[in-house]
C-alpha cells in the first residue's frame, strides 16, 4: 500500500502544472479588483459565494482536464472536428477580442503595482512585455511551466497581508458560511463579477491545451484530476484572503468603492509597510503572470481551432501563427495602455460583457463534446456529474445574462 501511495504521489508530481497554473491565473488583476471592491465595498458579507463558485470551478475545469486527457486534443480543435469551421472562427473572434481587453488590464494591473513605487509606466510596461514574450518565445514547455509555478507560490504574499491586517476572523468564518441576497443592483452585479472573474472562457481552452501539451494521458488522469481540483481551491483561498484583506483595511474604515487594484495596496498602508509591500507584490505578480499566460491561451486556442501549428515546444519557424498571435497581443495590449487618456475602465466593462456572451456558448459546447462516446468512450459524465454540470451551464447562462445587461447598462450610463 505504501508503494502504491510513493507511485501517486510521484506521478501527482509529475502530471502538476495545467491545473494549478489556470486555476491560480485567474485570480489575475481583474480578479484582484473585483475581490478588493466586494471587501472594500460589502466587507465580509461576500464570501459566501467563494463555495459555490469553486464548486462551479471545479467541475469545468475537471471537464476540460479529462477531454484533454482522454481526446489528445484541444478545446478548440474539437469544437472544429465537431461543429465546423465557421462556428470555430466565430468563437475564435470574440475569444481573441475578449482576451485582448484583459490583457491590457493585465498590462495595467503592472503599471499601477509598480507606479506605487514611482516606477513610470513608459518604463515598466514595455519591460514586462518584452520578459513575458521572450519567456515564451525563446523557452520551452517544461521551462516556462517550472517559471508559471514559482510565480503560483508568490500568490501567498495576499494570506500574509490579511494575517498582518488582523481582520475580523469570526465574522469572516461566518460569513463563509451564510448566503445574503439582497435587492441591491450594485451586490448584485458584484455577485456576478466575482462568479464571471472565476470562470472565464480563456481557460477552458488554456487548460485543455496545457494538458495535451503536457503529454498527460488517460493512465495519468487520477493524479491530474487531484491536481485540477487542487489549483481550484488553493485559488478560492486567494480569493477568500483578498477580500478579507480588503474589508479588515478598508471596510472597516467606511465602505468605499475601488476603481483599480493598486488603490487597494494604498489602503494597506496605516497597517504597515509590510502589508502594503505584499499586497503590491501580489498585485505586480498576479498581473505580470496572467500578461503571459493570456495571450499564450489565445494563440493556442486560435492555432488550434484554425488548424494551424502551435506549442511552446515547437520553435518560431515551426510555429510562426502561433508565435506572431501570441507577439501581436502582447505588442497591442502593452501599447494601449501607454496612450494617454486610454479608456482602460471602459474596456475592462466591455470584456465582460465579451465574456458574458462567450463563456455559456463555450460551457454547452463543452458538456455536448464531453458525453459524446465516440470522443470519449467509457469517459463521459455520469448521471450524477452530468446533472451538475447543466446546473452549472443553466446557472452561468444566467448570471452572464444578467451581467451582460448590467455591465451594456453601465457602458451607455457614461
Amino acid at each position: 500500500m505504501l508503494k502504491r501511495l510513493r507511485h501517486h504521489i510521484a506521478v501527482f508530481f509529475t502530471v502538476i502544472g495545467p491545473g494549478f497554473i489556470t486555476a491560480m491565473v485567474d485570480n489575475d488583476a481583474g480578479g484582484i479588483l473585483t475581490y478588493s471592491q466586494a471587501g472594500a465595498k460589502y466587507g465580509y458579507l461576500p464570501l459566501w459565494t467563494l463555495l459555490p463558485i469553486a464548486i462551479l470551478l471545479v467541475v469545468t475545469q475537471e471537464m476540460n482536464s479529462r477531454m484533454g486527457a482522454v481526446t489528445g486534443k484541444g478545446l478548440s480543435d474539437l469544437i472544429r472536428e465537431e461543429f465546423g469551421l465557421r462556428i470555430t472562427f466565430l468563437v475564435m473572434s470574440l475569444l481573441v477580442l475578449t482576451n485582448l481587453t484583459n490583457i491590457m488590464a493585465n498590462f495595467a494591473g503592472v503599471a499601477g503595482a509598480l507606479e506605487l513605487f514611482r516606477v513610470s509606466r513608459y518604463f515598466s510596461v514595455p519591460l514586462a512585455a518584452a520578459a513575458v514574450w521572450f519567456l515564451v518565445v525563446k523557452g520551452t514547455y517544461r521551462g516556462v511551466e517550472k517559471v508559471f509555478l514559482g510565480a503560483c507560490v508568490v500568490y501567498v504574499a495576499y494570506i500574509i497581508s490579511a494575517l498582518l491586517i488582523e481582520p475580523d476572523w469570526r465574522e469572516a468564518a461566518m460569513a463563509s458560511v451564510q448566503p445574503v441576497l439582497m435587492l441591491d443592483t450594485a451586490y448584485i452585479a458584484m455577485v456576478i463579477g466575482m462568479v464571471g472573474t472565476s470562470i472565464a472562457p480563456w481557460m477552458q481552452f488554456y487548460l485543455q491545451a496545457a494538458v495535451v501539451e503536457k503529454g498527460i494521458t488517460e493512465r495519468d488522469y487520477a493524479e491530474s484530476r487531484i491536481e485540477v481540483i487542487v489549483g481550484c481551491v488553493t485559488m478560492t483561498v486567494i480569493a477568500f484572503f483578498i477580500v478579507v484583506s480588503c474589508a479588515g483595511a478598508i471596510w472597516a474604515q467606511g465602505p468605499r468603492d475601488i476603481h483599480e487594484p493598486a488603490t487597494a495596496a494604498q489602503a494597506l498602508q496605516p497597517f504597515g509597510k509590510y502589508a502594503f509591500l505584499l499586497f503590491s507584490a501580489g498585485l505586480f505578480n498576479a498581473s505580470l503572470f496572467a500578461a503571459s499566460i493570456l495571450p499564450l491561451s489565445t494563440a493556442y486556442s486560435v492555432c488550434e481551432g484554425l488548424g494551424f501549428e502551435s506549442g511552446v515546444n515547437k520553435r518560431f519557424s515551426e510555429a510562426p501563427i502561433f508565435y506572431w498571435l501570441y507577439t501581436l497581443l502582447i505588442v497591442i495590449g502593452a501599447g494601449l495602455v501607454l496612450i494617454p487618456g486610454f479608456p482602460l475602465v471602459r474596456m475592462v466593462l466591455f470584456s465582460q460583457v465579451l465574456n458574458g456572451i462567450l463563456l455559456p456558448v463555450v460551457l454547452i459546447f463543452m458538456v455536448k463534446l464531453i458525453n459524446d462516446k465516440k470522443l470519449m468512450g467509457a469517459w463521459t459524465n455520469s448521471r450524477f456529474y452530468n446533472t451538475v454540470a447543466w446546473t452549472a451551464v443553466v446557472v452561468m447562462i444566467g448570471l452572464t445574462l444578467a451581467l451582460v445587461s448590467i455591465s451594456l447598462r453601465d457602458m451607455l450610463g457614461r
